[in-house]
């Protein structure tokens, strides 16, 4: 696939708790922003095919067809826990390179509220550990206290991922959270899952996002300055408990960032900016280990020495990720590759990263609480 599909546009709704909003308005307006963001312009009827991304839904593709009006053509649903926005952005761009379509949209959304218990219920109705208390924070607060007693990392460490994130989702128009906290508020905050407090842990969020993909060599058609698609992984690991680099890393995430590398012919020195996943502070901290940024054990010291805050060496998360932007999960990995066109045109505003040339994306997916997912693009100028 290295370099034969360009993005061509894409478009946010701002996250947030969203009760003004159907899924329905808020694909519609992710839709239309995308529409709207290509330089040259593009009819509806260029479409050829659509992937859609969410964990809801009426479990076809005609859930997007409805807003958008695009009748008529291929329009798939893509499922794979949090990974699944990637991945449909990876369906699309494979296609695209296949030759079987010349142009794609991906939509991504999600709608967590409303419903009592929202998706959280439902994903506790289909996950046998859920329904035995097994949640998110306290899997992730788990890997904390293990990364903590075998690498030395604090409380404190993960703060500062919180404070980073908080800091850039304030300066980002479509963040759930715009407002930012100090180191002190992060540690005082309630516990949810020790090590893990409240401002550790990424909100429940509404959100829809869109991107438009073509063939390599249309994009001029489309814009001047397109963005490519180097390279592409998605890795997926035994669910089994335990298999799971004994609680400090996640193989799967390991194993699709290679995948992405070897596509692009690129090395993680390479890369200029990161969109990643930080469900959880911890969980960005191994990130950095898993995407070959420092070695094992190490990525606490990249956050305390200020590697990837938005004015350093190697910035991650500049949108605030998931714990300030918010994770509206079908939404979220579709968000990033909008966010890293932006950062990549130099159209990121107050969170543009100065020179950059190769972007990154990442999800985990969690599936009976193990990270049994991962899923990596990698976006060049």
């Amino acid at each position: 696939m290295k370099n034969k599909v360009a993005v061509i546009g894409a478009g946010l709704i701002d996250f947030g708790v969203l009760y003004d909003k159907s899924p329905d308005m808020m694909m519609e307006e992710a839709y239309l922003n995308a529409l709207q963001s290509v330089d040259k312009g593009i009819e509806p009827q260029e479409i050829q095919a659509a992937w859609l991304g969410t964990l809801r839904g009426r479990f076809t593709g005609v859930t997007l067809a409805h807003p958008t009006g695009l009748f008529k053509i291929p329009v798939s649903r893509v499922e794979n826990a949090c990974a699944t926005g990637n991945e449909a952005v990876r369906h699309a761009c494979f296609a695209i390179a296949a030759g079987v379509y010349d142009t794609a949209l991906i939509i991504g959304y999600e709608k967590m509220h409303d419903e009592k218990g929202g998706l959280i219920k439902h994903a506790a109705i289909k996950d046998i550990w859920m329904r035995r208390a097994r949640t998110m924070p306290s899997f992730f607060g788990l890997r904390g206290t293990r990364h903590m007693h075998q690498y030395g990392s604090t409380k404190e460490d993960f703060a500062l991922i919180s404070v980073k994130n908080r800091h850039n989702g304030a300066l980002y128009s479509h963040a759930h959270f715009k407002k930012e906290v100090t180191i002190e508020q992060v540690l005082k905050a309630p516990i949810i899952s020790w090590p893990l407090g409240l401002f550790d842990c990424c909100p429940t969020t509404d959100g829809a996002a869109a991107v438009l993909v073509c063939k390599a060599e249309l994009a001029k058609k489309y814009t001047d300055t397109p963005v490519f698609v180097a390279g592409s992984g998605l890795s997926v690991d035994s669910w089994q408990l335990g298999e799971d680099d004994a609680l400090v890393g996640f193989p799967a995430s390991k194993d699709a960032s290679r995948q992405a590398y070897r596509m692009a012919g690129l090395e993680p020195k390479n890369i200029d900016v990161g969109e990643i996943h930080d469900c959880f502070t911890v969980t960005e901290i191994l990130n950095y280990e898993d995407l070959g940024f420092c070695e094992k054990g190490q990525g606490h010291k990249l956050i305390r020495e200020g590697v990837t805050t938005l004015d350093g060496e190697k910035p991650m998360n500049p949108s605030g990720g998931l714990l300030a932007k918010g994770h509206p999960i079908g939404a979220t990995g579709v968000a990033q590759v909008a966010e890293i066109y932006e950062q990549l045109r130099g159209e990121a505003g107050k969170i543009q990263v100065a020179d950059v040339e190769v972007g990154m994306t990442h999800n985990i997916g969690v599936a009976n609480n193990v990270g049994s997912v991962g899923c990596v693009h990698i976006l060049t100028r």
